[in-house]
């Protein structure tokens, strides 16, 4: 996450008040954040989803990446400080070192999300076929056919390698 912010030096900086709000859900979105300082919290649907601190943390890829509205609320729980990338995505078809971490950064993500699915998995055997974590881990592997999902899938309705 520090190449990301290292690559986000030379963008605009946005400082949030204490419970302001970065992005809303719904909003239409198309930038990026990369916080410098501070807390966020992101809630989805009025559920506390996870709270980022770390330097570096990135918000908005899923809009950005999917070209879908924002799927979450993020809002700064003290003071806190983004670099803004507006227009993300056209700068993300200019800039390869840019794309490439973003890149990293998702696949790390989906990567760690897999391997606590597999874990709990793992903890539950037989469970999983026809419990929320088997909806979880169908979702996963075949993006957009989740019927409660409304994003659409870049395959259509089977899954990257065709199955």
């Amino acid at each position: 996450m520090p190449a990301l912010l290292s690559l986000a030096k030379a963008q605009p900086e946005r400082n949030l008040e204490p419970g302001e709000v970065l992005v809303e859900q719904g909003s239409p979105g198309g930038d990026l954040y990369i916080l410098e300082s501070g807390r966020l919290d992101i809630g989805r649907d009025g559920i506390a989803v996870t709270t980022l601190d770390q330097p570096g943390s990135l918000i908005g890829e899923m809009s950005v990446l999917l070209g879908v509205p924002s799927s979450a609320t993020v809002r700064a729980s003290g003071y806190a400080r983004v670099r803004v990338i507006a227009g993300a995505r056209e700068l993300l078809r200019e800039d390869a070192e840019l794309t490439f971490e973003l890149a990293a950064l998702v696949a790390a993500r989906l990567n760690s999300t897999t391997a606590l699915l597999v874990s709990l998995a793992r903890e539950h055997p037989g469970e999983s076929e026809r419990s929320l974590l088997g909806r979880i881990l169908s979702a996963i592997h075949l993006p957009g056919t989740d019927p409660d999902d409304p994003t659409p899938s870049p395959w259509g309705m089977v899954g990257p390698t065709g199955m």
